[in-house]
């Protein structure tokens, strides 16, 4: 009885040792964070630097537009002054008996005694100004500036669509530099299953060969080179193993993740509907017409917003040689004359630019071929723009099928490596024979995983060429 109780004690001591062994064993695999695709396109988007500088430049922009907008206002500007000067600004000299009427100078004489009559006579000095204090309050409304008011704020408001549409490249160009990323760790990932499949049946070779060789049915050469394979199998997992070093750190880097400790999830299934299906849902490709409407892609539209800024800059260079009306009004305050004055006034101003007329002429010439030139640039990439987008989608097309090349390959590779190992077995067969069997199910099976990452990377750019 005392034995049961300890056989059964150190049973459940070795239960609960296992139970600790696999808690301590796969506790840091369950901590490590498991990354989508579309987790990792969030991430880059959102810790990017290229986006937070494009973000940066939308938000700059927008403040551009709402201080042209404030051109619409009267411009208000205050004035002060004081000053002090080592003698009046305003001095003259002036003889008092100049300014009496003779029939006066009749009569002073009279009265006044000798004294004061030759003061009449003596030149008297006067300086005024030499200290004082002006200050003045104008508001000033434009009333016509050749347009130029209205234009800038329309310019201003194309460089906002022109800054969110940039935004909305450098979204792309992160999402599919952060895909291109994912694709390439995936692609690393599925040859190092690929390795370990081919180390895993290289040892039941070596096995089945060393069972042969002690039989003296074969010959210690075809275990070497079974022992050489395996070497290079070991060498091919060192060079993987550092490729997906490297590519968790570019992709760590460039989504901002904290650490490189993380799995990616994935699917590897491919269904016949991605291919058929692929144009349907896109909706800048036009079934009934067959061609493709590039007037969703932000490259068209930054072009043609190049178009209107083009033509908007002419309007100002005309507006710049108009003639310019604005009306005000204004208080103003000053003590030049020992007391203090206030006063208010309305106005209003004309400009002309004559004498900008001539070089203005050239600077209008020169906007205007501008312009022509930004039309005909908008109509040469929208053909480029046509061209692409047919061209991703033949990619899109070539690459399907050459993973459904892929996949037959690796059903006859596999045969093939069944019907040379029987081969082998049965004697009727060279172990070089059985290796190049072996080396073509491997290159198969990397092949279609190639195929698979370039299929997932000529879908984004097709995506990426059509402005999904």
């Amino acid at each position: 009885m005392r034995q049961m109780i300890k056989i059964e004690a150190r049973c459940k001591c070795k239960v609960l040792g296992v139970l600790l062994f696999n808690l301590f064993t796969f506790l840091p695999l369950s901590a490590q964070r498991v990354f989508t695709l579309q987790q990792i396109k969030d991430s880059a988007l959102q810790n990017n630097f290229a986006v937070r500088s494009a973000r940066y430049g939308v938000e700059a922009a927008k403040q551009q537009r709402k201080e042209a907008f404030t051109k619409y206002f009267p411009s208000v500007s205050g004035t002060g002054l004081w000053f002090n000067a080592n003698k009046g600004m305003a001095q003259t000299t002036m003889n008092p008996s100049e300014f009496i009427p003779s029939s006066l100078a009749t009569s002073l004489a009279a009265s006044l005694p000798a004294e004061a009559l030759a003061a009449l006579g003596n030149p008297v000095s006067i300086s005024m100004m030499k200290n004082g204090t002006i200050g003045s309050l104008m508001a000033v409304q434009p009333v016509f500036a050749g347009g130029q008011i209205i234009n800038g704020n329309k310019l201003a408001k194309v460089g906002e669509d022109v800054s969110r549409l940039q935004l909305q490249l450098s979204e792309n160009e992160v999402e599919k530099t952060a895909e291109q990323y994912f694709w390439q760790l995936v692609s690393l990932q599925e040859k190092m299953k690929t390795v370990e499949a081919v180390d895993t049946l290289l040892r039941d070779i070596y096995k089945d060969v060393d069972v042969a060789v002690r039989a003296g049915v074969a010959m210690r050469n075809d275990l070497l080179q079974v022992q050489l394979r395996q070497n290079d199998i070991q060498s091919q997992r060192l060079k993987l193993q550092n490729g997906i070093s490297i590519v968790r750190l570019l992709l760590s880097q460039y989504c901002g993740l904290r650490d490189t400790s993380f799995t990616i999830s994935f699917q590897t299934g491919l269904s016949e509907k991605v291919q058929s299906s692929a144009r349907s849902k896109d909706a800048c490709y036009q079934r009934d017409a067959r061609m493709f409407n590039v007037q969703c892609l932000q490259e068209y539209q930054l072009l043609q917003k190049q178009v209107e800024a083009a033509n908007l800059q002419k309007k100002l260079a005309v507006g710049q040689n108009l003639p310019t009306v604005a009306v005000g009004a204004g208080y103003n305050y000053h003590n030049l004359l020992e007391n203090n004055h206030s006063f208010g006034m309305v106005f209003a101003t004309v400009s002309v630019p004559i004498s900008d007329w001539w070089g203005g002429s050239h600077a209008v010439k020169r906007k205007k071929i501008e312009h022509q030139k930004a039309v005909e640039q908008l109509e040469d990439h929208t053909q480029l723009l046509m061209i692409r987008m047919q061209n991703a989608w033949n990619g899109v097309e070539e690459s399907f099928q050459q993973l459904l090349l892929a996949e037959r390959s690796i059903e006859q590779a596999t045969e093939n490596l069944r019907l040379n190992r029987n081969y082998y077995r049965a004697g009727t067969s060279k172990m070089s024979d059985l290796l190049e069997a072996q080396l073509l199910y491997q290159q198969s099976l990397d092949k279609h995983t190639d195929a698979f990452a370039d299929y997932q990377n000529k879908l984004l750019e097709y995506r990426q060429a059509t402005g999904q």
